[in-house]
């Protein structure tokens, strides 16, 4: 049977890809990317020690994260787009006129 440790261990290593993709990479779609890889990894601790306890309220509040996550995907795809038809490219250093 698995342990809790192999779970943790493996959400700390999505963890720290989901990071280094959010500080190197100035892609858009990049890190969309790597912000599912750290809620993927939060949903996977969470799983984990629901599966320790007898009640499976955190195995159901994951599926709440994983639909709420999959609308959040969708959102920010559709502003990736619409930048892309503004600016040509999907470098978030371009994006700096959004403010105003």
């Amino acid at each position: 049977m698995n342990q809790p440790s192999d779970f943790l261990i493996i959400a700390a290593v999505l963890i720290s890809i989901g990071i280094y993709g959010i500080v190197v990479k100035r892609n858009a779609l990049r890190l969309i990317i790597s912000i599912e890889l750290i809620a993927n990894a939060v949903n996977l601790v969470i799983v984990a020690f629901s599966r320790m306890l007898p009640n499976p309220q955190g195995q159901v509040f994951v599926l709440f994260s994983i639909a709420i996550s999959a609308a959040e995907v969708a959102v920010g795809l559709g502003i990736m787009i619409i930048a892309y038809r503004f600016y040509k490219d999907i470098d978030v250093t371009e994006y700096k006129n959004l403010k105003n």
